[in-house]
């Protein structure tokens, strides 16, 4: 993970410091989504959610060696889920989506993400400056359109594998669990306060311990 990781760091450092120009550039109300919710100061906490990921992701020494009484090395490898379903919430448009992508890219997965659908333009915005920074191409895939029809697909897909349901309502939490335990997929729906947590990204991450003897 320990390159991956570098990688995806380097990649949010890269979309920080074009956020940043945005922010810093741009007069409060001038950039604006659909509900004219998006300034330059939602910018600026976009950012800071960049530069947040990109320390996140940048740590750790990839594995852990685990104490064990008997002739044998024991190690804990941490490997990404795979393909990550994100339902973003649907306020604020722009920081909610970014405190999404962070846990599931930063255990090196690929994921793809529903928008929200009263306030779409900063995602599809983001998406542009993702194609524009160093995060390489089809990590990141941003739909926007009305939740009602995409959620069923996205849930019900036998290739994504966990399920990221921060911005579903309760009913829409129901049917989303209905529907992944066709392919056991994993759903997750992080409390607010746990959300904000650097542990957040062991949701979407699978740990493999390996036992491997001391000597012949």
């Amino acid at each position: 993970m320990g390159f991956a990781s570098r990688c995806v760091a380097h990649a949010f450092l890269s979309v920080a410091s074009i956020h940043r120009a945005a922010a810093t550039g741009t007069a409060a109300g001038a950039y604006t989504d659909t509900a004219g919710l998006v300034t330059g100061g939602l910018l600026a906490s976009g950012t800071t959610g960049h530069y947040y990921t990109a320390s996140a992701t940048g740590g750790g020494t990839g594995y852990t060696v685990n104490p064990v009484a008997g002739p044998y090395f024991n190690f804990t490898l941490p490997e990404p889920t795979g393909v990550v379903g994100v339902v973003a919430p649907e306020k604020p448009g722009l920081l909610g989506l970014v405190l999404r992508l962070a846990p599931a890219l930063c255990g090196g997965n690929t994921m793809v993400g529903l928008l929200s659908e009263s306030r779409p333009l900063a995602g599809l915005t983001l998406a542009e400056v993702l194609a524009t920074s160093d995060l390489p191409a089809g990590v990141v895939n941003l739909i926007s359109g009305r939740r009602a029809e995409l959620l069923p697909w996205l849930a019900g897909h036998m290739n994504v594998n966990a399920i990221d349901a921060a911005g579903c309502t309760d009913e829409e939490l129901a049917a989303v669990e209905k529907a992944a335990a066709d392919s056991v997929k994993r759903v997750v729906r992080l409390s607010a306060r746990d959300a904000l947590s650097p542990y957040a990204v062991t949701s979407f991450m699978e740990f493999k311990t390996v036992w491997h003897p001391i000597g012949v």
